[in-house]
């Protein structure tokens, strides 16, 4: 029983990642902008949490101060999922997803400097075999320059947000801070609205209309890509192992490069070389967290020693 619990659970999580990777094929499909797809992104999942809050009877009460550091915590969010789309608008998703595998490698950098402790010499030479990989893919896809560098930058803003929000979670519940985070990623993309809208599109008036299936691919957006996969990782990390999790979520690139082509098709489909890039990529994103438990479960060897 405990086994067949497992398995279940491993097949769940691999679906949720499935799911994340489907995020930027739906920003291809959603005919809005990055900004006005992000407002009513973050509107649909503030207002999804905020039911799910009210039905499991949990509480958002959070000190002012508190709510000030997880507000700003939204606006980098607000920030990444922005410019996660806009690099997908300009390139493709796949290029979008390559650039967004440099996540984990990021994160490795940004956690030491957070938290004060020292960088360790595998993430050093894993973010080489990473630069690397994106060179590979810059010199034989140089017409998608700008989209990989904005992906690039989303990939940063995506290391620091998951950083800092360690941090928080230490004093504040998921719910307390997905709500907060949503509202304020939500707020700051409608201020932005009028200042940005034009630099990322060609169009001078705020897109606020949907058309076609948008609202469709919006409500997918919202809530089976955002609040589910939140709701259920909760879950899911009461019971599988954080390594284990971590792991699998790397998979994200694979499981939407593979997506795009499937469902988007011709124009997804790129030269070999940007996938040997991706592929150098990925390698060194997925040998990272196996380098970091050696590393750990050797100096916990030792303290007993």
């Amino acid at each position: 029983m405990l086994i067949r619990r497992t398995v279940k659970d491993y097949l769940i999580l691999h679906f949720i990642v499935l799911i994340w990777g489907f995020t930027a094929i739906l920003g291809l499909l959603i005919s809005l902008p990055s900004l006005e797809l992000v407002f009513y992104r973050t509107l649909i999942a503030a207002v999804g949490v905020a039911g799910m809050v009210y039905f499991k009877k949990e509480s958002l009460v959070v000190s002012p101060s508190q709510i000030i550091k997880i507000m700003g915590v939204g606006i980098l969010i607000s920030l990444h999922w922005i410019t996660f789309f806009w690099s997908a608008r300009l390139a493709t998703a796949s290029v979008c997803l390559a650039g967004m595998a440099t996540t984990s490698l990021w994160t490795a950098f940004i956690e030491p400097l957070v938290n004060r402790t020292k960088i360790k010499w595998y993430e050093v030479v894993l973010g080489v075999i990473v630069i690397s990989g994106l060179l590979v893919i810059f010199q034989f896809e140089s017409g998608y320059w700008l989209g990989l560098s904005i992906a690039l930058i989303s990939a940063f803003l995506a290391a620091l947000f998951s950083v800092l929000n360690g941090r928080l979670s230490r004093r504040h519940t998921p719910y307390q801070i997905t709500f907060y985070e949503m509202l304020a990623a939500c707020l700051f993309a409608l201020v932005m609205l009028p200042f940005f809208s034009e630099l990322m599109t060609d169009q001078k008036a705020i897109q606020w209309a949907w058309t076609g299936w948008d609202w469709l691919w919006l409500l997918i957006l919202g809530v089976i890509c955002t609040v589910y996969p939140f709701s259920i990782t909760v879950e899911l990390m009461k019971r599988l192992p954080v390594f284990s999790i971590n792991l699998t979520m790397n998979l994200e690139p694979v499981y939407g490069i593979v997506l795009a082509v499937l469902i988007l098709g011709e124009s997804e489909k790129m030269t070999p070389q940007f996938y040997l890039g991706t592929l150098i990529i990925l390698i060194s994103v997925l040998i990272y967290p196996v380098l970091n438990y050696w590393n750990k479960r050797r100096k916990a060897v030792r303290t007993l020693g």
